[in-house]
């Protein structure tokens, strides 16, 4: 029996995303554990059905490699898909397993964020109830919010807080050019952690002085104390 290698892409597509891919490929291509390499289309739904491309000869040619990690976007696609509870349907998890089985897949590596870990979790679940240890289900977190559990940081997260720091240092040159004063609002991404919104605060690193007033998505919004906050704030400073 052949130990095949499977990999796909989910969730937001970014470099860092293509990095992780590029990392697995050169690893996989030089382990004696692993016989051929596939990419998935399109994630989980390009599993389902079966839309796989062969990968080996890609990991011949370090500088491609090298590219791949560079590159923008999602090189084998992505998608938004999520599997069904395994407790209410397991049809799901028991196609894909069998879809497994027949191309001879050992592993299989997701890329993504909290949904591509959660079809991680639902897969695993699947063969440890099933008792299949031949299958093993690998999940590489990649996601900007940075709201994985039990990890510190995770790809994407980084180059996300250096842009928001970037975005709001100029955004208070522009605004400081004016006489008058002015209230600028920025809504930040991060799902339910404020770790990227709290990021905004890297843009006081060079002397700026960065955002006046920042509220974090953990603790409850109270829109009258947002509306004396900024009051109190423009009594003692120009923004």
């Amino acid at each position: 029996m052949r130990n095949n290698l499977l990999i796909a892409q989910s969730g937001g597509p970014t470099s860092a995303i293509n990095a992780t891919l590029s990392g697995i490929l050169k690893l996989a291509s030089i382990s004696d554990k692993v016989d051929n390499i596939y990419g998935a289309k399109n994630g989980i739904e390009g599993v389902l059905k079966e839309k796989f491309i062969d990968l080996n000869d890609l990991t011949k040619d370090v500088n491609n490699l090298n590219k791949l990690s560079l590159t923008p976007g999602a090189a084998l696609g992505s998608c938004r898909y999520k599997l069904k509870d395994i407790n209410n349907s397991h049809e799901e998890c028991k196609k894909i397993i069998d879809i497994f089985t027949k191309y001879n897949i050992s592993y299989f590596i997701y890329i993504g964020g909290n949904d591509s870990m959660d079809t991680v979790m639902k897969l695993s679940l699947y063969c440890k109830k099933n008792n299949i240890d031949t299958i093993k289900i690998i999940g590489a977190p990649k996601t900007i919010d940075n709201d994985l559990e039990e990890i510190d940081h995770t790809p994407g997260f980084g180059s996300a807080a250096k842009y928001i720091a970037t975005t709001f240092a100029e955004l208070e040159r522009d605004i400081s050019v004016y006489e008058l004063n002015s209230v600028t609002i920025v809504e930040v991404m991060g799902r339910n952690a404020g770790w990227l919104t709290a990021a905004s605060a890297l843009s006081r690193i060079n002397g700026n002085s960065g955002p006046s007033l920042i509220y974090l998505c953990e603790n409850v919004f109270d829109e009258n104390k947002f509306v004396e906050d900024i009051k109190e704030k423009l009594k003692t400073k120009k923004i």
